[in-house]
């Protein structure tokens, strides 16, 4: 599912709890990690998560279902962006559009996987 289409799906949705579910259901979507993907963990998140990188695309991993979830939202928020491209990019901001009712533990796991690729 594109970016757009997850952002227009979410805005469609009144009830926070909703919201949420749709989220850890979007995290059932990430596509496996290649075996020789190079991975780095995201240190400030709750759960264990995963960036991992192979040929120019990235994927993800974390043991939690909510956070798989946002880690899918990034995930496809970046999909066919240059380093370049997402770098300019103001990840927090739009992620923060989504209207997700998160509290202060995974906001900063959020702004630290969104770190990671501000630091590329």
């Amino acid at each position: 599912m594109k970016y757009n289409d997850i952002k227009n799906a979410l805005a469609l949705i009144e009830d926070p709890v909703d919201k949420l579910e749709f989220v850890m259901d979007f995290g059932k979507s990430l596509e496996p990690v290649p075996d020789d993907a190079k991975c780095s963990e995201i240190f400030g998140c709750a759960s264990f998560v995963q960036i991992c990188e192979k040929g120019g695309r990235f994927y993800g991993h974390a043991d939690s279902m909510m956070v798989r979830g946002i880690v899918a939202i990034i995930l496809a928020m970046i999909d066919g962006k240059t380093v370049a491209e997402i770098k300019k990019m103001d990840l927090f901001d739009e992620f923060s559009s989504l209207n997700l009712n998160f509290g202060a533990g995974r906001l900063n796991g959020i702004q630290s996987m969104i770190s990671f690729f501000k630091n590329l």
